[in-house]
């Protein structure tokens, strides 16, 4: 609860809003970002976009570690998710729970990972983080 209520101020003291579907909010011009809403919804999310520009407030707001920091940022659950982390991942943890864990990144926006296709794939980490800032490896894509 105190989790939820946490993220309640934070949202209403940067001026974002919070809409009855989970949302991703991003810097308005990026593109990739809304790729990798459609892939989320293509795998059974219902996820909505807000643009922003206090992108790096909200960041340190919900405590995301600046090495795991993304270039989009949603909460589904109590879980953050950062960047292009892929669908089956975000359900995996939703499930899992694992103690202690607030979220979920895949950092620095890989070539291959959801929203962010092309004409190759490179192999990368994707990470959990507490809230102390400490930062886990998850999985290798």
């Amino acid at each position: 609860m105190k989790k939820v209520l946490l993220t309640l101020i934070t949202f209403y003291f940067l001026g974002l809003t919070i809409n009855a579907e989970e949302t991703m909010y991003k810097n308005p011009g990026c593109m990739c970002c809304d790729r990798w809403v459609k892939h989320m919804n293509e795998n059974g999310f219902d996820l909505g976009i807000t643009p922003s520009e206090k992108m790096n407030e909200l960041k340190i707001a919900l405590g995301i570690p600046e090495q795991v920091r993304g270039c989009h940022t949603t909460v589904i659950d109590g879980i953050i998710v950062e960047g292009h982390v892929p669908a089956d991942l975000v359900q995996k943890i939703l499930r899992e729970r694992p103690e202690g864990i607030i979220g979920i990144s895949v950092p620095n926006m890989p070539m291959g990972s959801p929203g962010m296709e092309g004409a190759y794939k490179e192999d990368y980490p994707v990470v959990v983080f507490d809230a102390k800032g400490k930062i886990f490896l998850y999985e290798m894509r």
